[in-house]
């Protein structure tokens, strides 16, 4: 492995303008097939294998000609203080709006609340329901805009009017400024860490080309492959993630190198034959945590996955290739100043920050480590109580009109208005399809905790019924899950009564049922992904510990940065300080997403750290002096990667949007927790109380795993130059 890599960085160092113009065109032609492919859709959300999905596709299927996803608004009509909605002037005022709304574009009905018996009992409060034609995706501006000046004519009525549903759009997601602050913050730690603007630039630059490249296939497959909109987000967070700690371990150990007395070439050269083995173990561990995900069996998440583990492998190809042309181009640029201007270069073989704080740790390896699991360890206990559901309104800033919607509904109607169960009764086994649709309505309308049912509508052939069921409780609450539960259980004594059979769906039971598939698959999830990068270290650190003792560490720091979460975000702790206004049950796909995000980078500083301390323990260094040696060598570029990974995370917590905040917040203390607690000072602690044992291996082991040469044993390493050529590779750059 790292003489091939040798090789090819050497290649890609001579013949570095072929390599730059490959890049740019292969940047070229897919940008150009992303602008001429057709727009990505949006596929909608769909979970195999659960009872809401499946009456949802059963309602589709027998109900032809009613879009069960299309866009819709609900408009919440509310009357100033003392009145109600019914008098003459406000009714008059909704009725108007009502007519508006219906003949807006795209817009398939729009229901007056009068005629719909929408009104509350107090009747301060109504409510109308506008349907359209086509999904959210697909509304137009114009649709949207319309819907907008509706509502503004109707609050200059003196009604107070908010809206909620699809129609209304999502909000502005993760992007924007908190992508530049946290490249911003990026760069200023790569200039820290360099101390030179090219050393810092590349990294990003890099990193910015294999995003640009990987997005830009997603959008072009995106029509042959299905994928939706969102299936680039994971690819553009990760693909920017790894592309800059891939090219900034690979520049490091260019320097280092340099330091050593190498040319830029065969610096270059060894840079990607050494720290280029260790990026594409990296890159892999991380390929293994988003294949994964389609173990979950969520098709967008699996989509998700595969596409970001792409970005991932573009992002080692470009640390492979790119990254050595560039130096080819500006040999001297990534160099210290002071190093250019006095034409020597720092060996780097004294104390640093590293060795100190390895030497610390290897005084007192046992009382760190005890420090270091406890504390992680309280911090994970609250992850016990963990509650996975899927925020809504309820979650939004009050500042929204989403959220204002939702809080007058549930004054209005009660807290479970606003997630009513949909219930579909599959009649066609039944002697008399009303009757039997009837007796289970009759009962479901019985079951303590549903405050009323609604008519039963039939599809035209007469075989399948919808009705909806409007708990006591709000749709996240613990007794709303318990009341599903029991709906559930009650219908073998129905369908034995009654020859019909029904299932329990809408949006409140579909947030239930993937609440609990998602944790179900959390644990099938963890064995497959941590076994197999088990394996794949177990090839790279030909060592049964080690391999062991980092999967455990990532477990470790998972679940510390789970239990903050719930400590934050559903228990309240601290809530007001990142601007969470509701707590609430965890997104049900936040842990799947940390596990998945966290994982790959965690087994980055993993093998980039402990590499070089197996590196040095190779090459004849006692347990002790490899662990000071890997720190010397990696701790200050482990720490700069962790660092800019922290900014990027922790600057989506500056969004409005609840869930944004939740996974910007969990991915930043997750890293901190395995970046600084759990591979600098727990990694460190083992590997001195495990002394020469950390490194053992069985025999049958040892023969039955492939070799593969990641230090870089098998590499030739010519005498340094003399010292003119030295002075000469110093001189500044023509190119």
């Amino acid at each position: 492995m790292a003489t091939f890599l040798y090789r090819v960085g050497r290649l890609a160092f001579r013949r570095r303008w072929y390599v730059a113009l490959v890049w740019a065109a292969v940047l070229a032609a897919v940008g150009l097939g992303s602008v001429k492919a057709p727009a990505a859709g949006d596929e909608g959300f769909s979970m195999p294998g659960i009872e809401s999905q499946k009456a949802f596709d059963l309602m589709e299927q027998r109900f032809p000609g009613a879009t069960a996803d299309s866009a819709t608004a609900r408009v919440v009509f509310i009357a100033p203080g003392g009145e109600k909605v019914t008098a003459a002037g406000n009714r008059k005022a909704v009725e108007k709006t009502v007519a508006e709304l219906g003949d807006g574009p795209q817009v398939a009905s729009a229901v007056d609340p009068f005629r719909a018996k929408t009104v509350s009992e107090d009747g301060r409060t109504a409510f109308a329901t506008v349907t359209y034609k086509v999904e959210s995706a697909d509304l137009t501006d114009a649709g949207r805009d319309h819907l907008e000046r509706a509502l503004e004519q109707a609050r200059d009525s003196g009604l107070t009017v908010e809206a909620g549903g699809s129609a209304l759009g999502a909000e502005g997601g993760p992007g924007g400024a908190a992508e530049v602050i946290g490249v911003a913050i990026a760069a200023v730690v790569l200039l820290v860490t360099f101390g030179s603007l090219a050393a810092a630039g590349l990294p990003l630059l890099t990193a910015v080309v294999g995003v640009g490249v990987s997005m830009a296939t997603i959008l072009t497959l995106a029509g042959a492959l299905g994928l939706s909109t969102t299936t680039g987000t994971l690819a553009m967070m990760l693909g920017l993630a790894v592309g800059i700690d891939y090219a900034l371990f690979v520049v490091s150990r260019y320097r280092e190198e340099r330091a050593k007395g190498r040319t830029p070439q065969e610096a270059t050269a060894l840079a990607v034959g050494t720290a280029g083995s260790a990026v594409v173990f990296a890159g892999l561990t991380v390929v293994i945590a988003l294949a994964g995900l389609a173990v979950v069996g969520i098709p967008m998440l699996t989509k998700m996955g595969l596409a970001a583990a792409g970005a991932v492998v573009v992002a080692v190809l470009v640390a492979l290739t790119l990254v050595p042309a560039l130096l080819g181009f500006w040999p001297n640029a990534v160099l210290t100043r002071r190093a250019r201007r006095s034409g020597r270069i720092e060996e780097g073989t004294g104390d640093n920050a590293g060795t100190r704080w390895a030497r610390f740790v290897l005084r007192r390896p046992l009382p760190v480590l005890l420090l270091g699991v406890v504390g992680l360890g309280a911090l994970a206990l609250p992850a016990a109580d963990l509650q996975l559901g899927m925020p809504g309104d309820e979650a939004k800033p009050v500042s929204s009109t989403e959220r204002r919607a939702y809080d007058a509904l549930a004054e209005g109607f009660g807290p479970g208005f606003n997630g009513p169960l949909t219930v579909v009764v599959d009649a066609r086994g039944a002697a008399d399809p009303k009757a039997a649709a009837g007796t289970i309505a009759k009962e479901i309308g019985g079951t303590k905790g549903v405050v009323s049912v609604s008519p039963a509508r039939f599809n035209e052939a007469g075989d399948t019924a919808v009705f909806s069921a409007v708990p006591s409780t709000a749709p996240t609450d613990e007794k709303t899950k318990d009341l599903v539960t029991t709906i559930r259980d009650e219908r073998p004594g129905l369908e034995s009564g009654t020859g019909a059979t029904y299932e329990v769906t809408g949006s409140t039971a579909m947030n239930i049922d993937i609440a609990e598939k998602v944790q179900a698959a959390l644990v099938p999830y963890l064995i497959v992904v941590v076994g197999l990068a088990v394996v794949l270290l177990l090839v790279v650190f030909r060592s049964l510990l080690v391999p062991l003792k980092a999967a455990l560490g990532f477990l470790l720091s998972v679940l510390a940065s789970l239990g903050a979460v719930v400590v934050v975000f559903q228990q309240g702790h601290g809530a007001e300080l990142l601007g969470v206004e509701q707590t609430g049950p965890i997104m049900s796909l936040m842990p799947i997403f940390l596990v998945g995000i966290v994982f790959g980078l965690a087994m980055d500083y993993e093998v980039f750290l402990v590499s070089r301390m197996r590196e040095a323990h190779v090459h004849g260094e006692s347990p002790a002096q490899a662990v000071t040696s890997g720190f010397r060598h990696s701790a200050r570029v482990v720490v700069a990667a962790a660092l800019i990974m922290i900014a990027v995370f922790a600057g989506f917590i500056g969004e409005s949007d609840s869930m944004i905040k939740m996974i910007g917040f969990g991915l930043a203390s997750a890293v901190l927790f395995d970046a600084f607690v759990v591979r600098m000072a727990i990694v460190p602690a083992v590997l001195a109380l495990l002394g020469e044992k950390a490194w053992w291996l069985p025999k049958w082991l040892d023969r039955a795993l492939p070799r593969v040469d990641v230090e870089g044993e098998g590499l030739s390493r010519p005498e340094p130059v003399p010292a003119g050529d030295r002075a000469r590779d110093l001189e500044p750059a023509r190119t």
